[in-house]
């Protein structure tokens, strides 16, 4: 048997940036919407349970400034989820799966299909009420998942599940 290692040429890598990446369904935007307005629902409402509660003239003093500043970092952080939102997207090829997601930093992981040990679908309460689903993606040698592709329609990942899972024990 004779060993090779043969470099390979740059114009000979296949580019990323060719892969047409699918955008995650856009119900899963009103999840991320949702546990937004619950949480700053909840620093909302104890601002306001402070101010009609704490008799401490500062506070009382401040109140308006404090309240401002909460509603300028709720709107960026939602038009920063918008935007990072849009960045959500996967590819499934015939050797690997890619993930994008990410706005100021922005990451891709590939995961080989080869490297695959098991797949499993699961939907929280409010994935169930708008038909989504998240896969994890786990690999050899790792505790947790590698890859967690969230936002999915239900039967797009029923079907990617499926062809992975047929991937990884051979039967394609």
């Amino acid at each position: 048997m004779n060993f090779t290692n043969s470099q390979i040429e740059d114009f000979t890598i296949p580019s990323l940036e060719e892969v047409h990446l699918k955008p995650i369904s856009k119900n899963y935007f009103k999840i991320i919407v949702i546990n937004k307005i619950v949480v700053y629902g909840i620093f909302f409402l104890i601002l306001l349970m402070l101010n009609r509660f704490v008799d401490d003239v500062a506070f009382q003093d401040n109140f308006w400034v404090l309240f401002g500043v909460l509603c300028i970092f709720c709107f960026i952080d939602f038009t920063t989820s918008y935007i990072a939102f849009k960045n959500r997207k996967y590819a499934i090829r015939e050797h690997d799966v890619i993930y994008a997601k990410g706005f100021l930093t922005r990451s891709i992981t590939t995961v080989p299909i080869s490297r695959i040990q098991h797949i499993e679908e699961s939907r929280s309460w409010l994935a169930r009420q708008l038909h989504l689903s998240t896969l994890n993606i786990f690999t050899a040698g790792e505790s947790g998942s590698d890859l967690t592709i969230k936002g999915l329609p239900k039967d797009e990942a029923k079907q990617i599940n499926d062809f992975l899972s047929s991937k990884v024990n051979g039967r394609i």
